[in-house]
């Protein structure tokens, strides 16, 4: 298959995409938070190319991105005041809202569960397309399943080139990690997946707490052990272990750190900001970047324990072999 690249500023590439989405076809696009494979969310058929192109379990949810407020009647029932009240807050942006599913989704959506995980995308060029024709689409992040997730339509085509129809380029994601997902289905509201919307902001809308396991088995994506991995193996130490390993460093290695640390000429250097968003922006791009270097062996600086680094710690756990 010849992977088309369209251009997101381009009208006539946006029709060719709309095109392809309506005909059944998978495009990968572009959000505020990473690349996403999306097909048709009405179209299970389509939602089931996901899974084949992806090699995803098709037990695994996807969370649709719907083109306005609205749509939440149309994929979820018995939704309640707390649902509307984040989406009025946060929507169109990086929140996922996890719902009862309307009786008549398909199953192939939600995999095989009575849930169903919906957002609003803030990304231009997405929002606009599922606005101008009305779409809904089942998009979960455009990479093989538990590889890195992509954040540049170039990192988009190192996965899936040959796997699917096209790709959109908008630019590189301003996030660069997947979104909150928070659950509303239950009596009090609980994060599943740490994201760029903080369970304190979650909180100040609804004007209660908000849980926030470290550990839970409910099945919403990104949840499970091993994910977000680049091809090589990465290893994350506390900034003083770090220290000490490099001192007696023998083999190359690709470093990411944002503290001022001495390298020597087996290291081949990323450094990281030392705040918890920029430092998200960049993580996957730049583990993309650690994987193309001649290093075979990624070394990560732990970031602070803070909850402002919840989700990176998250998915530096989840793409680590050490932690």
């Amino acid at each position: 298959m010849n992977t088309l690249l369209l251009n997101a500023e381009s009208a006539a590439d946006i029709t060719l995409c709309a095109d392809l989405l309506q005909n059944g076809r998978l495009v990968a696009v572009p959000t505020e938070t990473v690349y996403g494979l999306a097909a048709d969310a009405s179209n299970p058929d389509a939602v089931r190319a996901i899974f084949a192109a992806k090699g995803r379990p098709a037990n695994h949810p996807l969370i649709v991105h719907v083109p306005d407020i609205a749509a939440i009647g149309q994929w979820a029932k018995n939704v309640s005041n707390s649902a509307f009240a984040l989406a009025e807050a946060f929507w169109p942006g990086p929140l996922t809202l996890l719902l009862h599913k309307a009786d008549h989704v398909s199953s192939v959506v939600t995999g095989g569960l009575d849930t169903i995980g919906l957002r609003m995308p803030s990304h231009p060029a997405l929002l606009g397309l599922l606005q101008q024709y009305q779409l809904s689409v089942a998009a979960p992040s455009a990479n093989p399943y538990k590889k890195l997730s992509p954040t540049s339509a170039r990192q988009v085509l190192a996965g899936m080139e040959g796997k699917i129809p096209a790709v959109l380029d908008g630019g590189d994601c301003q996030y660069g990690l997947e979104s909150t997902i928070v659950d509303l289905t239950g009596d009090k509201p609980v994060i599943v997946r740490a994201g760029p919307i903080t369970g304190a902001q979650i909180a100040a809308v609804l004007g209660e707490s908000v849980a926030q396991p470290r550990q839970h088995n409910i099945a919403v994506p990104g949840n499970v052990d091993a994910h977000y991995q680049p091809d090589n193996i990465l290893y994350c130490y506390p900034t003083a272990e770090l220290r000490l390993k490099l001192a007696g460093l023998q083999q190359p290695v690709a470093l990411l750190h944002y503290s001022d640390i001495a390298v020597n000429r087996l290291v081949t250097s990323f450094a990281m900001p030392a705040e918890p968003v920029s430092f998200g922006r960049q993580l996957y791009q730049t583990l993309f970047s650690a994987d193309q270097s001649a290093a075979e062996v990624i070394w990560c600086e732990l970031p602070p324990e803070h909850d402002n680094w919840h989700a990176v710690h998250d998915r530096l756990k989840r793409a680590s072999c050490n932690l």
